[in-house]
Protein backbone atom coordinates (compact mmCIF):
# COMPACT_ATOMS: atom_id res chain seq x y z
CA UNK A 1 0.00 0.00 0.00
CA UNK A 2 1.38 3.40 -0.99
CA UNK A 3 2.11 5.99 1.68
CA UNK A 4 0.70 8.73 -0.55
CA UNK A 5 -2.79 10.14 -0.09
CA UNK A 6 -2.69 11.78 -3.54
CA UNK A 7 -0.39 10.83 -6.40
CA UNK A 8 -0.80 12.93 -9.54
CA UNK A 9 1.49 12.59 -12.54
CA UNK A 10 1.70 14.84 -15.61
CA UNK A 11 -1.94 15.94 -15.38
CA UNK A 12 -3.35 18.01 -18.24
CA UNK A 13 -6.76 19.58 -18.68
CA UNK A 14 -7.76 21.48 -21.81
CA UNK A 15 -11.13 23.18 -22.24
CA UNK A 16 -12.92 23.71 -25.51
CA UNK A 17 -11.57 25.84 -28.26
CA UNK A 18 -13.33 27.34 -31.28
CA UNK A 19 -12.34 28.85 -34.59
CA UNK A 20 -12.21 32.25 -32.92
CA UNK A 21 -10.55 31.27 -29.63
CA UNK A 22 -7.86 28.68 -28.94
CA UNK A 23 -8.32 25.90 -26.37
CA UNK A 24 -7.69 26.90 -22.75
CA UNK A 25 -5.05 24.88 -20.95
CA UNK A 26 -6.22 24.88 -17.34
CA UNK A 27 -3.59 22.35 -16.21
CA UNK A 28 -0.23 21.90 -17.88
CA UNK A 29 1.64 18.84 -16.67
CA UNK A 30 0.78 19.01 -12.97
CA UNK A 31 2.50 16.45 -10.75
CA UNK A 32 1.86 16.26 -7.02
CA UNK A 33 2.74 13.74 -4.33
CA UNK A 34 0.85 14.36 -1.08
CA UNK A 35 1.81 12.09 1.85
CA UNK A 36 -0.86 10.62 4.08
CA UNK A 37 -1.66 12.31 7.36
CA UNK A 38 -0.52 15.78 6.33
CA UNK A 39 -2.23 19.15 6.26
CA UNK A 40 -1.31 20.20 2.74
CA UNK A 41 -1.71 23.71 1.36
CA UNK A 42 -2.57 24.21 -2.31
CA UNK A 43 -1.98 27.89 -3.07
CA UNK A 44 -2.06 30.10 -6.12
CA UNK A 45 -3.68 33.22 -7.59
CA UNK A 46 -7.13 33.18 -9.16
CA UNK A 47 -7.03 31.21 -12.40
CA UNK A 48 -4.00 29.17 -11.36
CA UNK A 49 -5.86 25.88 -11.86
CA UNK A 50 -6.56 24.96 -8.22
CA UNK A 51 -10.33 24.47 -8.64
CA UNK A 52 -9.86 22.43 -11.80
CA UNK A 53 -7.37 20.21 -9.99
CA UNK A 54 -9.71 19.73 -7.02
CA UNK A 55 -12.65 18.90 -9.28
CA UNK A 56 -10.59 16.30 -11.13
CA UNK A 57 -9.50 14.72 -7.83
CA UNK A 58 -13.13 14.61 -6.69
CA UNK A 59 -14.23 12.98 -9.94
CA UNK A 60 -16.36 15.97 -10.98
CA UNK A 61 -14.25 16.94 -14.03
CA UNK A 62 -12.69 14.60 -16.57
CA UNK A 63 -8.98 15.05 -17.14
CA UNK A 64 -7.50 15.37 -20.63
CA UNK A 65 -4.47 13.21 -19.83
CA UNK A 66 -2.23 12.13 -16.99
CA UNK A 67 -2.53 9.87 -13.96
CA UNK A 68 -4.47 10.36 -10.72
CA UNK A 69 -4.36 8.01 -7.74
CA UNK A 70 -6.50 8.75 -4.66
CA UNK A 71 -5.56 6.78 -1.52
CA UNK A 72 -3.84 4.20 -3.74
CA UNK A 73 -6.78 3.79 -6.13
CA UNK A 74 -6.23 4.62 -9.79
CA UNK A 75 -9.01 6.98 -10.81
CA UNK A 76 -9.45 5.32 -14.21
CA UNK A 77 -9.40 1.73 -12.94
CA UNK A 78 -11.24 2.22 -9.63
CA UNK A 79 -13.36 5.38 -9.97
CA UNK A 80 -15.83 4.43 -7.24
CA UNK A 81 -13.16 3.70 -4.62
CA UNK A 82 -11.18 6.82 -5.47
CA UNK A 83 -14.28 9.02 -5.13
CA UNK A 84 -15.20 7.38 -1.82
CA UNK A 85 -11.75 8.16 -0.41
CA UNK A 86 -12.16 11.92 -0.75
CA UNK A 87 -14.58 14.50 0.62
CA UNK A 88 -14.77 18.08 -0.62
CA UNK A 89 -16.01 21.15 1.22
CA UNK A 90 -16.70 23.51 -1.70
CA UNK A 91 -16.37 27.26 -1.64
CA UNK A 92 -19.90 27.80 -2.95
CA UNK A 93 -22.84 27.51 -0.55
CA UNK A 94 -24.70 24.86 -2.54
CA UNK A 95 -27.36 23.76 -0.03
CA UNK A 96 -31.02 22.84 -0.47
CA UNK A 97 -32.84 25.59 1.48
CA UNK A 98 -35.78 23.29 2.34
CA UNK A 99 -33.66 20.56 3.97
CA UNK A 100 -32.73 20.61 7.63
CA UNK A 101 -29.06 20.10 8.52
CA UNK A 102 -29.76 16.55 9.68
CA UNK A 103 -31.74 15.73 6.54
CA UNK A 104 -28.95 17.17 4.38
CA UNK A 105 -26.42 14.88 6.05
CA UNK A 106 -28.70 11.87 5.71
CA UNK A 107 -29.32 12.50 2.01
CA UNK A 108 -25.61 13.03 1.37
CA UNK A 109 -24.77 9.80 3.20
CA UNK A 110 -27.36 7.99 1.09
CA UNK A 111 -25.78 9.31 -2.10
CA UNK A 112 -22.47 7.76 -0.98
CA UNK A 113 -24.19 4.45 -0.19
CA UNK A 114 -23.60 4.63 3.55
CA UNK A 115 -26.02 2.20 5.26
CA UNK A 116 -28.39 3.81 7.78
CA UNK A 117 -26.89 1.81 10.63
CA UNK A 118 -23.44 3.27 9.89
CA UNK A 119 -24.41 6.90 9.41
CA UNK A 120 -23.00 9.41 11.89
CA UNK A 121 -25.24 12.40 11.29
CA UNK A 122 -25.70 13.28 14.96
CA UNK A 123 -21.97 12.95 15.70
CA UNK A 124 -21.14 15.20 12.75
CA UNK A 125 -23.70 17.80 13.86
CA UNK A 126 -21.99 17.89 17.26
CA UNK A 127 -18.58 18.22 15.63
CA UNK A 128 -19.61 21.21 13.50
CA UNK A 129 -21.60 22.88 16.29
CA UNK A 130 -25.05 22.54 14.68
CA UNK A 131 -26.61 20.06 17.09
CA UNK A 132 -29.17 22.65 18.25
CA UNK A 133 -30.02 23.50 14.62
CA UNK A 134 -30.47 19.89 13.49
CA UNK A 135 -34.13 20.39 12.57
CA UNK A 136 -34.05 24.00 11.32
CA UNK A 137 -34.37 24.65 7.61
CA UNK A 138 -31.07 25.43 5.89
CA UNK A 139 -32.54 28.68 4.57
CA UNK A 140 -32.84 29.89 8.18
CA UNK A 141 -29.16 29.30 8.95
CA UNK A 142 -26.61 32.10 8.96
CA UNK A 143 -23.84 32.14 6.38
CA UNK A 144 -21.38 30.78 8.90
CA UNK A 145 -23.70 27.93 9.88
CA UNK A 146 -24.20 27.02 6.23
CA UNK A 147 -20.44 26.84 5.78
CA UNK A 148 -20.22 24.51 8.78
CA UNK A 149 -22.91 22.34 7.21
CA UNK A 150 -20.82 22.09 4.03
CA UNK A 151 -18.02 20.70 6.17
CA UNK A 152 -20.43 18.18 7.67
CA UNK A 153 -21.61 17.04 4.25
CA UNK A 154 -18.01 16.41 3.22
CA UNK A 155 -17.57 14.09 6.21
CA UNK A 156 -20.65 11.85 5.93
CA UNK A 157 -18.83 8.96 4.24
CA UNK A 158 -15.79 9.10 6.56
CA UNK A 159 -13.31 9.97 3.79
CA UNK A 160 -9.58 9.43 4.18
CA UNK A 161 -8.92 12.80 2.51
CA UNK A 162 -10.75 16.07 3.15
CA UNK A 163 -10.40 18.95 0.68
CA UNK A 164 -11.25 22.42 2.00
CA UNK A 165 -11.71 24.93 -0.80
CA UNK A 166 -11.40 28.44 0.69
CA UNK A 167 -13.18 27.30 3.89
CA UNK A 168 -12.82 30.61 5.77
CA UNK A 169 -13.59 33.02 2.94
CA UNK A 170 -15.86 35.73 4.32
CA UNK A 171 -16.36 34.17 7.76
CA UNK A 172 -15.84 35.81 11.14
CA UNK A 173 -12.94 35.14 13.49
CA UNK A 174 -14.96 32.88 15.81
CA UNK A 175 -16.09 30.58 13.00
CA UNK A 176 -12.60 30.54 11.51
CA UNK A 177 -11.17 29.40 14.83
CA UNK A 178 -13.84 26.71 15.17
CA UNK A 179 -13.13 25.39 11.69
CA UNK A 180 -9.39 25.19 12.34
CA UNK A 181 -9.96 23.41 15.66
CA UNK A 182 -12.09 20.84 13.84
CA UNK A 183 -9.50 20.47 11.08
CA UNK A 184 -6.72 19.86 13.60
CA UNK A 185 -8.81 17.24 15.40
CA UNK A 186 -9.63 15.44 12.16
CA UNK A 187 -5.97 15.49 11.20
CA UNK A 188 -4.92 14.16 14.60
CA UNK A 189 -7.36 11.29 14.03
CA UNK A 190 -5.49 10.42 10.82
CA UNK A 191 -7.35 12.32 8.10
CA UNK A 192 -5.31 13.96 5.34
CA UNK A 193 -6.34 17.58 4.80
CA UNK A 194 -5.86 19.54 1.57
CA UNK A 195 -6.46 23.26 1.96
CA UNK A 196 -6.79 26.08 -0.54
CA UNK A 197 -6.86 29.58 0.90
CA UNK A 198 -6.07 33.18 0.05
CA UNK A 199 -5.16 33.81 3.69
CA UNK A 200 -1.47 33.01 3.48
CA UNK A 201 -0.92 33.41 7.20
CA UNK A 202 -3.42 30.57 7.72
CA UNK A 203 -1.51 28.31 5.35
CA UNK A 204 1.75 29.20 7.06
CA UNK A 205 0.30 28.35 10.48
CA UNK A 206 -1.71 25.25 9.52
CA UNK A 207 0.12 23.43 6.75
CA UNK A 208 2.95 20.89 7.02
CA UNK A 209 3.62 21.10 3.30
CA UNK A 210 2.70 23.51 0.52
CA UNK A 211 2.45 23.56 -3.26
CA UNK A 212 2.19 26.84 -5.14
CA UNK A 213 0.44 26.83 -8.53
CA UNK A 214 0.39 29.46 -11.26
CA UNK A 215 -0.91 29.33 -14.84
CA UNK A 216 -1.81 25.65 -14.59
CA UNK A 217 1.60 24.55 -13.35
CA UNK A 218 3.10 23.66 -9.97
CA UNK A 219 5.83 26.22 -9.37
CA UNK A 220 7.07 24.70 -6.11
CA UNK A 221 6.25 21.97 -3.60
CA UNK A 222 8.07 21.59 -0.29
CA UNK A 223 7.63 21.59 3.48
CA UNK A 224 6.45 24.91 4.86
CA UNK A 225 9.75 25.37 6.69
CA UNK A 226 11.81 24.73 3.55
CA UNK A 227 9.53 26.97 1.52
CA UNK A 228 10.14 29.84 3.93
CA UNK A 229 13.88 29.23 3.93
CA UNK A 230 13.94 29.87 0.17
CA UNK A 231 13.97 33.56 0.96
CA UNK A 232 17.08 34.62 2.81
CA UNK A 233 15.92 38.16 3.47
CA UNK A 234 15.49 39.55 6.96
CA UNK A 235 14.53 43.08 8.03
CA UNK A 236 15.73 44.84 11.16
CA UNK A 237 13.48 47.72 12.21
CA UNK A 238 14.97 50.23 14.64
CA UNK A 239 13.26 53.12 16.37
CA UNK A 240 16.12 55.53 17.16
CA UNK A 241 16.16 57.77 20.20
CA UNK A 242 17.18 60.75 18.05
CA UNK A 243 16.92 61.55 14.32
CA UNK A 244 19.32 59.57 12.16
CA UNK A 245 21.43 61.09 9.41
CA UNK A 246 23.56 59.28 6.85
CA UNK A 247 24.59 55.73 7.73
CA UNK A 248 27.51 53.68 6.41
CA UNK A 249 25.99 50.19 6.24
CA UNK A 250 27.56 47.02 4.79
CA UNK A 251 27.15 46.42 1.05
CA UNK A 252 23.88 44.64 0.30
CA UNK A 253 21.84 46.32 3.05
CA UNK A 254 18.78 48.25 1.88
CA UNK A 255 17.85 51.20 4.08
CA UNK A 256 14.34 52.63 4.35
CA UNK A 257 13.49 55.71 6.45
CA UNK A 258 9.87 55.24 7.49
CA UNK A 259 7.27 57.92 8.23
CA UNK A 260 7.05 57.00 11.91
CA UNK A 261 10.74 57.83 12.33
CA UNK A 262 11.96 54.24 12.35
CA UNK A 263 14.58 52.88 9.98
CA UNK A 264 14.25 49.49 8.29
CA UNK A 265 17.36 47.66 7.11
CA UNK A 266 16.85 44.62 4.90
CA UNK A 267 19.73 42.21 4.43
CA UNK A 268 20.68 38.66 3.48
CA UNK A 269 21.12 36.51 6.58
CA UNK A 270 23.60 34.20 4.87
CA UNK A 271 25.90 37.13 4.02
CA UNK A 272 25.41 39.72 6.75
CA UNK A 273 24.85 39.24 10.48
CA UNK A 274 22.65 41.34 12.73
CA UNK A 275 25.73 42.16 14.81
CA UNK A 276 27.38 43.82 11.80
CA UNK A 277 24.41 46.12 11.34
CA UNK A 278 24.23 46.93 15.04
CA UNK A 279 27.94 47.75 15.05
CA UNK A 280 27.39 50.25 12.23
CA UNK A 281 24.58 51.89 14.21
CA UNK A 282 26.75 52.13 17.33
CA UNK A 283 29.64 53.63 15.36
CA UNK A 284 27.26 56.24 13.95
CA UNK A 285 26.17 57.13 17.49
CA UNK A 286 22.60 55.94 16.98
CA UNK A 287 20.71 55.35 20.23
CA UNK A 288 18.13 52.57 20.00
CA UNK A 289 14.74 53.15 21.61
CA UNK A 290 13.18 49.98 20.23
CA UNK A 291 14.20 47.18 17.86
CA UNK A 292 12.47 44.28 16.14
CA UNK A 293 13.09 41.97 13.21
CA UNK A 294 10.85 40.62 10.47
CA UNK A 295 11.46 37.25 8.81
CA UNK A 296 10.37 36.43 5.28
CA UNK A 297 6.87 34.96 5.34
CA UNK A 298 4.80 32.83 3.01
CA UNK A 299 3.43 35.90 1.24
CA UNK A 300 6.98 36.82 0.18
CA UNK A 301 7.56 33.30 -1.16
CA UNK A 302 4.19 33.32 -2.92
CA UNK A 303 4.87 36.64 -4.63
CA UNK A 304 8.39 35.60 -5.66
CA UNK A 305 7.03 32.46 -7.37
CA UNK A 306 3.95 33.94 -9.02
CA UNK A 307 5.24 37.33 -10.07
CA UNK A 308 4.78 37.96 -13.79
Amino acid sequence: MTDLAIDIKDLHKTYGGTKKSPPKQALQGVSLAIPRGRIFGLLGPNGAGKSTLINIMAGLVTKTSGGVRIWGFDQDENPRQSRAAIGVMPQELNLDPFFTPRASLEVQAGLYGVPKAKRQSDEILRLIGLEDKAHSYARALSGGMRRRLLLGKALVHSPNILVLDEPTAGVDIELRQMLWNNVRKLNEDGMTIILTTHYLEEAQEMCDEIAIMDNGKVRAQDSTANMLSRLDAKTMIVMPGTPVGALALPDGVTLDHRRDGSIAMTYSRSVISADQILDCLRQAGVTIQDIRTKEADLEDVFLSLTAA
